[in-house]
């Protein structure tokens, strides 16, 4: 056979290879389940919740979070059904990730800082990247030099 002609068809061959492996890869991903919203998320926004919104999204809130139905519904979700925080007393806390390695969300707002103390009045699990929308199960952080846990559950249960 003539090389000139066994070039091209390497390459087709190995264009194919590769493509194949990555169809296969993803086959393996679980689909995403449709998210179901407790009753509750139809409720109006409460003053601490536009409070919250505002804090890390300023002049944007009304234009990214506000005016969208769907987005405004979401948030309510987070604040409202998947942020839980618990004071364990007696157990011992070193082995969750510490609340000040989650970076802040902060393009909105650059004077977002880490809370250093929980306080149940003012802490806002929305200044933090937390994955809100991981694939994983729910993932739990502690307050820094505290005996409280944050666990972030998951939208899509296992």
């Amino acid at each position: 056979m003539n090389t000139k002609f066994l070039l091209p068809l390497a390459f087709i061959f190995s264009m194919l290879t590769v493509n194949l492996s990555f169809s296969q890869n993803n086959q393996k991903q679980k689909p995403l389940q449709h998210v179901v919203f407790d009753d509750n998320v139809d409720a109006p926004l409460t003053a601490n919740e536009l409070k919250q919104i505002n804090e890390v999204y300023g002049d944007h809130a009304e234009e990214d979070i506000l005016s969208k139905p769907q987005r405004l519904k979401d948030v309510k979700n987070i604040l409202r059904n998947r942020v839980v925080i618990i004071e364990h007393s007696s157990k011992d806390l070193s082995s969750f990730a510490k609340l000040s390695t989650v970076p802040l969300f902060n393009p909105y707002n650059k004077g977002l800082i880490h809370d250093a103390v929980y306080n149940a009045s003012t802490f806002n699990p929305l200044k933090y990247q937390f994955n809100f929308h991981s694939r994983e199960g729910s993932k739990t952080y502690r307050f820094d030099n505290s005996q409280y846990l944050i666990t972030i559950k998951s939208q899509n249960p296992q």
